[in-house]
Protein backbone atom coordinates (compact mmCIF):
# COMPACT_ATOMS: atom_id res chain seq x y z
CA UNK A 1 0.00 0.00 0.00
CA UNK A 2 2.77 2.29 0.99
CA UNK A 3 4.54 1.42 -2.37
CA UNK A 4 1.12 2.13 -4.29
CA UNK A 5 1.50 -1.47 -6.12
CA UNK A 6 -1.43 -2.36 -8.26
CA UNK A 7 -0.66 -5.79 -9.33
CA UNK A 8 -0.95 -7.90 -6.53
CA UNK A 9 -1.96 -11.68 -5.90
CA UNK A 10 -2.28 -13.33 -2.70
CA UNK A 11 -0.83 -16.78 -1.71
CA UNK A 12 -2.73 -18.78 0.73
CA UNK A 13 0.35 -21.73 1.69
CA UNK A 14 -0.13 -25.08 2.93
CA UNK A 15 -3.51 -25.30 2.46
CA UNK A 16 -3.04 -29.19 2.51
CA UNK A 17 -1.99 -28.79 6.25
CA UNK A 18 -5.25 -26.33 6.73
CA UNK A 19 -7.48 -28.62 5.27
CA UNK A 20 -6.55 -31.38 7.57
CA UNK A 21 -6.34 -29.61 10.76
CA UNK A 22 -8.01 -26.43 10.34
CA UNK A 23 -10.22 -24.55 8.63
CA UNK A 24 -9.31 -23.01 5.08
CA UNK A 25 -12.51 -21.01 4.74
CA UNK A 26 -12.13 -19.31 7.99
CA UNK A 27 -8.61 -17.97 7.12
CA UNK A 28 -9.91 -17.31 3.57
CA UNK A 29 -12.35 -15.06 4.92
CA UNK A 30 -9.92 -13.59 7.67
CA UNK A 31 -7.41 -12.53 4.26
CA UNK A 32 -10.65 -10.88 3.19
CA UNK A 33 -10.95 -8.94 5.77
CA UNK A 34 -7.09 -8.16 6.25
CA UNK A 35 -6.55 -6.29 3.42
CA UNK A 36 -10.33 -4.88 2.73
CA UNK A 37 -9.43 -0.90 1.91
CA UNK A 38 -6.14 -1.52 0.60
CA UNK A 39 -5.16 -1.88 -2.81
CA UNK A 40 -5.55 -5.37 -2.67
CA UNK A 41 -8.82 -5.49 -1.92
CA UNK A 42 -10.06 -7.31 -5.18
CA UNK A 43 -6.69 -8.94 -5.98
CA UNK A 44 -6.94 -12.89 -6.03
CA UNK A 45 -6.59 -15.40 -3.14
CA UNK A 46 -5.32 -18.28 -4.67
CA UNK A 47 -5.20 -21.41 -2.06
CA UNK A 48 -1.43 -23.60 -2.36
CA UNK A 49 0.98 -26.10 -1.45
CA UNK A 50 4.21 -25.32 -2.23
CA UNK A 51 6.09 -28.23 -0.72
CA UNK A 52 3.55 -30.77 -3.34
CA UNK A 53 3.26 -28.42 -5.59
CA UNK A 54 -0.60 -27.57 -5.24
CA UNK A 55 -2.09 -24.74 -7.87
CA UNK A 56 1.05 -23.79 -8.55
CA UNK A 57 0.22 -23.78 -12.26
CA UNK A 58 -2.70 -21.37 -11.36
CA UNK A 59 -0.16 -18.97 -9.88
CA UNK A 60 1.63 -18.51 -12.83
CA UNK A 61 -1.40 -18.36 -15.11
CA UNK A 62 -2.32 -15.41 -13.02
CA UNK A 63 1.81 -14.04 -13.11
CA UNK A 64 1.51 -14.32 -17.03
CA UNK A 65 -1.35 -11.84 -17.19
CA UNK A 66 0.57 -9.21 -15.34
CA UNK A 67 2.19 -6.40 -17.37
CA UNK A 68 5.77 -6.58 -17.65
CA UNK A 69 7.61 -4.02 -15.71
CA UNK A 70 9.46 -1.26 -17.29
CA UNK A 71 13.13 -1.80 -17.18
CA UNK A 72 15.79 0.36 -16.92
CA UNK A 73 18.81 0.22 -19.55
CA UNK A 74 20.44 3.02 -19.89
CA UNK A 75 21.27 4.77 -16.36
CA UNK A 76 24.44 3.60 -14.93
CA UNK A 77 24.04 0.16 -13.52
CA UNK A 78 22.85 -0.41 -9.95
CA UNK A 79 23.21 -4.09 -8.43
CA UNK A 80 22.07 -4.67 -4.31
CA UNK A 81 24.49 -7.23 -2.92
CA UNK A 82 22.05 -9.53 -0.75
CA UNK A 83 24.42 -12.18 -0.29
CA UNK A 84 27.87 -13.19 -1.06
CA UNK A 85 30.45 -15.96 -0.86
CA UNK A 86 33.81 -17.85 -1.51
CA UNK A 87 33.49 -20.55 -4.07
CA UNK A 88 36.96 -21.98 -3.23
CA UNK A 89 36.95 -25.28 -1.51
CA UNK A 90 39.08 -25.57 1.74
CA UNK A 91 43.05 -26.30 1.13
CA UNK A 92 43.05 -24.78 -2.62
CA UNK A 93 45.79 -24.43 -4.61
CA UNK A 94 46.61 -20.85 -5.12
CA UNK A 95 47.17 -21.37 -8.01
CA UNK A 96 43.40 -22.70 -8.49
CA UNK A 97 41.74 -20.03 -6.44
CA UNK A 98 38.72 -18.38 -7.73
CA UNK A 99 37.56 -14.94 -7.24
CA UNK A 100 34.48 -14.23 -4.17
CA UNK A 101 30.68 -14.13 -6.33
CA UNK A 102 28.31 -11.32 -4.98
CA UNK A 103 24.44 -12.40 -5.56
CA UNK A 104 22.04 -10.28 -5.64
CA UNK A 105 19.48 -7.76 -7.76
CA UNK A 106 20.16 -5.42 -10.59
CA UNK A 107 17.76 -2.84 -10.26
CA UNK A 108 18.54 -0.64 -13.58
CA UNK A 109 21.36 -0.59 -16.04
CA UNK A 110 23.79 -3.52 -17.43
CA UNK A 111 26.58 -5.09 -16.36
CA UNK A 112 28.92 -6.73 -18.67
CA UNK A 113 31.56 -9.42 -18.27
CA UNK A 114 34.98 -8.21 -18.51
CA UNK A 115 34.22 -4.54 -17.25
CA UNK A 116 35.60 -2.80 -14.66
CA UNK A 117 33.17 -2.66 -11.25
CA UNK A 118 32.82 -0.16 -7.20
CA UNK A 119 31.66 -1.58 -4.58
CA UNK A 120 30.73 0.86 -1.93
CA UNK A 121 30.82 1.63 0.90
CA UNK A 122 33.40 -1.21 0.55
CA UNK A 123 35.46 -2.48 3.80
CA UNK A 124 34.32 -0.64 6.82
CA UNK A 125 36.62 0.28 9.78
CA UNK A 126 37.36 2.21 12.70
CA UNK A 127 40.89 4.69 12.70
CA UNK A 128 42.15 4.78 16.99
CA UNK A 129 40.06 7.66 17.51
CA UNK A 130 37.29 5.83 16.71
CA UNK A 131 36.22 7.66 13.63
CA UNK A 132 34.94 5.87 10.55
CA UNK A 133 36.77 5.17 7.55
CA UNK A 134 35.48 3.31 4.37
CA UNK A 135 37.31 1.84 1.76
CA UNK A 136 35.32 1.34 -1.97
CA UNK A 137 36.79 -1.67 -3.69
CA UNK A 138 37.68 -1.31 -7.03
CA UNK A 139 37.39 -4.97 -8.72
CA UNK A 140 36.36 -6.61 -12.67
CA UNK A 141 33.60 -9.09 -13.57
CA UNK A 142 35.31 -12.50 -14.73
CA UNK A 143 31.62 -13.96 -14.70
CA UNK A 144 27.88 -13.62 -14.66
CA UNK A 145 24.95 -16.34 -14.04
CA UNK A 146 21.65 -16.37 -13.37
CA UNK A 147 19.65 -20.06 -12.81
CA UNK A 148 23.18 -21.50 -13.74
CA UNK A 149 23.21 -20.29 -17.18
CA UNK A 150 26.64 -18.32 -17.66
CA UNK A 151 25.83 -14.58 -19.35
CA UNK A 152 27.42 -12.01 -21.43
CA UNK A 153 25.71 -9.57 -19.66
CA UNK A 154 22.90 -9.22 -17.15
CA UNK A 155 19.56 -6.36 -17.27
CA UNK A 156 17.59 -6.16 -14.93
CA UNK A 157 14.98 -8.83 -13.57
CA UNK A 158 15.67 -11.78 -11.21
CA UNK A 159 18.86 -12.96 -9.30
CA UNK A 160 22.02 -12.50 -10.56
CA UNK A 161 25.48 -14.30 -9.36
CA UNK A 162 28.70 -11.93 -10.54
CA UNK A 163 31.76 -13.15 -10.49
CA UNK A 164 34.98 -10.82 -9.45
CA UNK A 165 38.39 -10.51 -9.42
CA UNK A 166 38.60 -9.65 -6.32
CA UNK A 167 40.23 -11.54 -3.01
CA UNK A 168 37.40 -14.28 -1.89
CA UNK A 169 38.00 -13.29 1.84
CA UNK A 170 36.11 -10.28 1.61
CA UNK A 171 33.22 -12.36 -0.13
CA UNK A 172 33.51 -14.65 2.57
CA UNK A 173 30.43 -15.12 5.05
CA UNK A 174 28.28 -12.55 3.59
CA UNK A 175 30.59 -10.02 4.36
CA UNK A 176 29.49 -7.66 1.20
CA UNK A 177 25.34 -7.88 2.59
CA UNK A 178 24.42 -4.26 2.03
CA UNK A 179 26.82 -3.23 -0.07
CA UNK A 180 26.00 -1.63 -4.14
CA UNK A 181 28.15 -2.82 -7.03
CA UNK A 182 27.95 -0.22 -10.14
CA UNK A 183 30.55 1.23 -12.62
CA UNK A 184 32.80 3.72 -10.74
CA UNK A 185 32.38 6.72 -9.67
CA UNK A 186 28.43 6.61 -10.83
CA UNK A 187 26.93 5.43 -7.30
CA UNK A 188 25.63 7.05 -4.80
CA UNK A 189 27.07 9.04 -1.69
CA UNK A 190 27.72 7.02 1.85
CA UNK A 191 25.95 8.75 4.62
CA UNK A 192 26.45 8.50 8.30
CA UNK A 193 23.57 10.59 8.96
CA UNK A 194 20.48 10.90 6.85
CA UNK A 195 17.08 13.02 7.30
CA UNK A 196 13.72 11.14 6.83
CA UNK A 197 10.35 11.62 6.09
CA UNK A 198 8.77 9.01 8.33
CA UNK A 199 5.19 7.63 7.71
CA UNK A 200 4.19 4.98 10.93
CA UNK A 201 1.82 2.50 10.31
CA UNK A 202 -1.99 2.62 11.96
CA UNK A 203 -1.27 -0.46 13.64
CA UNK A 204 1.50 -3.18 14.09
CA UNK A 205 1.60 -6.08 11.81
CA UNK A 206 2.39 -9.61 13.23
CA UNK A 207 1.32 -9.16 16.93
CA UNK A 208 -0.93 -11.05 18.80
CA UNK A 209 -2.54 -9.38 21.61
CA UNK A 210 -3.09 -11.32 24.94
CA UNK A 211 -5.96 -10.77 27.57
CA UNK A 212 -4.18 -8.40 30.28
CA UNK A 213 -1.64 -7.07 28.29
CA UNK A 214 -0.92 -3.67 27.01
CA UNK A 215 -1.83 -2.67 23.74
CA UNK A 216 1.03 -3.85 21.53
CA UNK A 217 -0.71 -2.70 18.18
CA UNK A 218 -0.70 0.63 18.88
CA UNK A 219 2.42 2.29 17.10
CA UNK A 220 3.49 4.75 19.25
CA UNK A 221 5.27 8.05 18.63
CA UNK A 222 9.17 7.97 17.76
CA UNK A 223 10.88 9.86 20.61
CA UNK A 224 14.50 11.61 20.26
CA UNK A 225 17.48 9.54 21.55
CA UNK A 226 15.19 6.38 20.72
CA UNK A 227 17.35 3.32 18.77
CA UNK A 228 15.77 2.03 16.08
CA UNK A 229 16.07 -0.28 12.83
CA UNK A 230 16.25 1.16 9.29
CA UNK A 231 16.34 -0.85 6.15
CA UNK A 232 17.81 0.48 3.63
CA UNK A 233 18.11 -1.67 0.10
CA UNK A 234 19.93 -4.87 1.53
CA UNK A 235 21.32 -2.87 4.52
CA UNK A 236 20.13 -3.24 7.81
CA UNK A 237 21.38 -0.34 10.65
CA UNK A 238 21.09 0.57 13.66
CA UNK A 239 20.22 4.32 14.07
CA UNK A 240 19.62 7.20 16.90
CA UNK A 241 16.92 9.44 16.45
CA UNK A 242 18.59 13.37 17.22
CA UNK A 243 15.99 15.65 15.60
CA UNK A 244 12.58 16.34 14.67
CA UNK A 245 11.74 19.06 11.49
CA UNK A 246 9.05 19.81 9.35
CA UNK A 247 5.79 21.07 9.88
CA UNK A 248 4.04 17.59 11.41
CA UNK A 249 7.39 16.90 12.87
CA UNK A 250 7.62 13.91 11.09
CA UNK A 251 10.87 14.92 9.64
CA UNK A 252 13.79 12.90 11.15
CA UNK A 253 17.39 13.01 11.76
CA UNK A 254 18.92 9.43 12.17
CA UNK A 255 22.42 8.93 13.15
CA UNK A 256 24.19 5.96 11.49
CA UNK A 257 25.84 2.94 13.62
CA UNK A 258 27.57 2.55 10.01
CA UNK A 259 27.84 4.21 6.70
CA UNK A 260 25.34 3.28 4.25
CA UNK A 261 25.17 3.59 0.62
CA UNK A 262 21.98 5.64 -0.60
CA UNK A 263 20.35 7.94 -3.22
CA UNK A 264 17.90 10.84 -2.36
CA UNK A 265 14.43 10.42 -1.83
CA UNK A 266 15.25 6.35 -1.55
CA UNK A 267 12.27 4.43 0.07
CA UNK A 268 13.31 2.62 3.65
CA UNK A 269 11.78 0.81 6.42
CA UNK A 270 11.68 1.59 9.76
CA UNK A 271 11.78 -1.04 12.77
CA UNK A 272 11.59 -0.78 16.54
CA UNK A 273 12.31 -3.74 19.27
CA UNK A 274 9.23 -4.42 20.51
CA UNK A 275 9.45 -7.65 23.31
CA UNK A 276 12.67 -8.86 21.86
CA UNK A 277 12.27 -8.67 18.43
CA UNK A 278 12.40 -5.98 15.34
CA UNK A 279 9.00 -4.90 14.21
CA UNK A 280 8.13 -2.84 11.52
CA UNK A 281 6.64 0.34 12.55
CA UNK A 282 6.68 2.87 9.69
CA UNK A 283 8.59 3.85 6.63
CA UNK A 284 10.19 6.53 4.87
CA UNK A 285 11.99 8.80 2.25
CA UNK A 286 15.22 10.30 2.50
CA UNK A 287 15.67 13.93 2.07
CA UNK A 288 19.17 14.83 2.86
CA UNK A 289 22.37 13.40 4.53
CA UNK A 290 25.83 13.91 5.90
CA UNK A 291 28.17 11.94 3.85
CA UNK A 292 31.35 10.34 4.91
CA UNK A 293 34.48 11.19 3.17
CA UNK A 294 35.54 8.60 1.52
CA UNK A 295 39.04 7.11 1.18
CA UNK A 296 40.79 6.59 -2.23
CA UNK A 297 39.61 4.18 -3.90
CA UNK A 298 41.87 1.21 -4.15
CA UNK A 299 42.19 -1.42 -6.27
CA UNK A 300 42.71 -4.82 -3.95
CA UNK A 301 45.04 -7.61 -5.63
CA UNK A 302 43.04 -9.78 -8.42
CA UNK A 303 43.08 -13.02 -8.45
CA UNK A 304 44.21 -14.70 -11.73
Amino acid sequence: ENMDLKNIIIIQNKIDILMKYGSPKEQYNQIKRFVQGTNASTSPIIPISAQLKYNIDVVIQYLCKLPIPKRDFVSPPRFIVVRSFDINYPGEEPKNLKGGVAGGTLIRGILKVGEVVEIRPGIVMKNQNGQTKVTPILTRIVTLQAEKNNLIYAIPGGLIGVGLKIDPFLTRGNRLVGRILGHPGKLPDIFVKIEVKCHLLRRLLGVRQKQGSKNLEHVSEIKKQEILLLNVGSTAVGAKVTAFSGANGDEISFELMNPVCCEISEKIAISRKIEKSWRLIGWGEVLQGTTLESANSETFVEVS
